[in-house]
């Protein structure tokens, strides 16, 4: 993963020494940071269920009871590991988003944030579409509800395309069928014959905008089946 947000500060109950300044939170982080890359390998590599403890320390570098000290168990990993790759993907797209205002150009950027993130992060991808289903109670609850804020964020998207176009669709349909586009790269993108991230988000906006025009027709009856619903994608 490219980028780590310092996530030991929103998890309630976790193991840490008394507070001597932000250089040792710092360093926890990095530490925290490292073992998320080195895991996100291993379940690529592995899968969850084969991977092991002794994995995951060999590859971090971390002893057992080191790694311990940074999360409780193999499936709190898995957790860390998906709610800072969501968290990093719905900040970045919030920041993005604030500096568009046209409609189109808006699914646009969510296409490019979406795709530049997992373009450099293709094994986190991986990882979060194979486990998607591992997390339990607690864990997956809030997992979930990120990938809602995130699934809500783009059908709120489209129905504000909608509406600045005068164009009839269903809201949820094409938001399911936009992220059919995106999230099956991590498997056939190929950097030889493909264009890089920015291009491929071009050509991808292209196609998404140019078909939700086409379905719209005089004939068709408007409807946004959906469009309100908490689904996740």
């Amino acid at each position: 993963m490219s980028s780590i947000s310092p996530l030991n500060s929103r998890l309630p109950g976790r193991r840490r020494k008394p507070d001597s300044g932000p250089r040792l939170e710092t360093r926890f982080d990095r530490r925290l940071a490292k073992i998320l890359v080195r895991a996100t390998n291993v379940f690529s590599e592995k899968g969850y269920a084969a991977a092991s403890m002794r994995d995951l320390s060999r590859a971090s570098g971390v002893s057992l009871s080191g790694l311990y000290y940074y999360f409780r168990s193999k499936e709190e990993l898995l957790y860390l590991i998906q709610k800072d790759t969501f968290t990093t993907i719905v900040a970045r797209l919030d920041e993005r988003l604030d500096e568009v205002d046209d409609p189109a150009e808006r699914i646009r950027a969510f296409i490019s944030n979406h795709l530049e993130y997992f373009l450099a992060n293709q094994k986190a991808m991986k990882v979060l579409s194979h486990e998607d289903e591992v997390l339990k109670n607690g864990f997956g609850n809030e997992i979930a509800a990120i990938k809602r804020e995130y699934y809500r964020a783009c059908v709120e998207l489209l129905d504000n395309y909608k509406r600045a176009r005068g164009l009839e669709f269903s809201s949820r349909p094409a938001v399911l069928s936009l992220f059919g586009m995106m999230n099956w790269i991590y498997t056939w993108y190929n950097p030889r014959v493909d264009a890089h991230a920015a291009g491929l988000a071009r050509e991808m906006g292209d196609i998404f905008l140019q078909g939700l025009g086409a379905s719209s027709g005089k004939g068709s009856r408007k409807r946004s089946v959906g469009s309100n619903r908490n689904d996740i994608f």
